[in-house]
């Protein structure tokens, strides 16, 4: 059983967003995987790139249970530069794959596979055959990044590397990007990568919204929207939410990126970002909390925010939509 769904992207629609970014692809039964097989090419560009910039207190690249990234081209591809932290698939003698060693699939909480260019599984490329063979060895879905590395690295190019070996310390220092909300536009990140030059440039960050109570030397030259707001629970970005979202729409609008942060890019940062879809998107609070969480997983506004932003819904679409008594919240 094979389902697609393609859906071009459209500005004013994150559900329609969600569908451009991944061709959603799942095999359920068929002629070599046997019943219960699950292979997809569910990871999007964005997706990926989410997952590779999670972060704690450091990167989540450092946990040895987190991502397993396997590079299926042919070696010569791999040596001139592959995605940062991809390890290079296994070949026997025949030229079949084999699955990675020293790696426990069973206990990633992804496993990606990436050829050149592979959009569906009906071309059954060298990710397509890679992915079988990981998937005996899982007992989760083995995922096939959406247009391979060709597609990623057209739009990262700088999370392309050739380096090969990283030590854990490695891992630990590296410095990971903001989450991608919207694409190539809406950015969420720390007051640190607010600060970095390199990461302004590479995601060509053309304003940000600073939702903290220190002033922050950013981009020289870009626009600026300081919200000197604390993080305690008695807290109001209520009163901000309007000119905030005014603000993100009109440069979103004008094709300009924006980042928006705070000291963590947990609960401040967040909570104005959800305000936006919710205002701009017009999402519930449940359906702008969901998909700013499946970007940035430790996403969390305090209890204050959570039921500013329940009053916001109420305003924006004249009634009170999610229960915010519900402990996910």
């Amino acid at each position: 059983v094979i389902s697609q769904d393609v859906t071009p992207w459209k500005p004013d629609s994150v559900s329609s967003y969600r569908s451009h970014r991944c061709i959603h692809i799942s095999r359920i039964t068929g002629t070599g995987l046997g019943v219960g097989t699950r292979l997809a090419v569910t990871p999007g560009r964005i997706k990926l790139y989410n997952i590779l910039n999670q972060c704690t207190a450091v990167s989540r690249l450092c946990e040895s249970n987190y991502l397993c990234l396997i590079d299926a081209r042919p070696k010569e591809d791999y040596d001139e530069s592959h995605i940062i932290t991809a390890k290079r698939s296994v070949k026997n003698s025949k030229g079949e794959f084999l699955p990675p060693v020293s790696v426990e699939l069973e206990c990633m909480k992804y496993c990606i596979v990436y050829d050149g260019n592979t959009v569906s599984l009906e071309e059954k490329g060298p990710a397509f055959q890679c992915a079988e063979v990981l998937q005996e060895a899982s007992r989760h879905p083995i995922r096939i990044l959406n247009g391979g590395y060709e597609a990623f690295s057209a739009y990262y190019p700088f999370l392309r590397t050739q380096k090969i070996l990283y030590m854990p310390q490695e891992l630990e220092d590296l410095h990971p990007y903001p989450v991608e909300i919207l694409p190539s536009q809406l950015y969420l990140g720390t007051c640190r990568q607010a600060c970095d030059r390199q990461i302004q440039k590479d995601l060509k960050i053309k304003a940000h919204v600073n939702v903290s109570e220190e002033a922050v030397d950013v981009l020289q030259g870009g626009q600026v929207l300081h919200i000197p707001v604390s993080d305690l629970f008695n807290s109001d970005l209520y009163p901000y939410f309007k000119e905030t979202c005014n603000f993100l729409g009109s440069h979103l609008k004008s094709k300009s990126a924006v980042l928006v942060f705070s000291s963590l890019g947990i609960s401040r940062s967040s909570t104005v970002i959800v305000a936006f879809l919710i205002l701009h998107h017009a999402h519930t609070l449940q359906g702008a909390w969901k998909h700013v969480l499946k970007c940035k997983t430790n996403m969390r506004p305090q209890r204050g925010f959570v039921r500013q932003l329940s009053k916001w819904e109420e305003h924006v679409h004249g009634k009170t939509i999610t229960d915010i008594s519900d402990p996910h919240y």
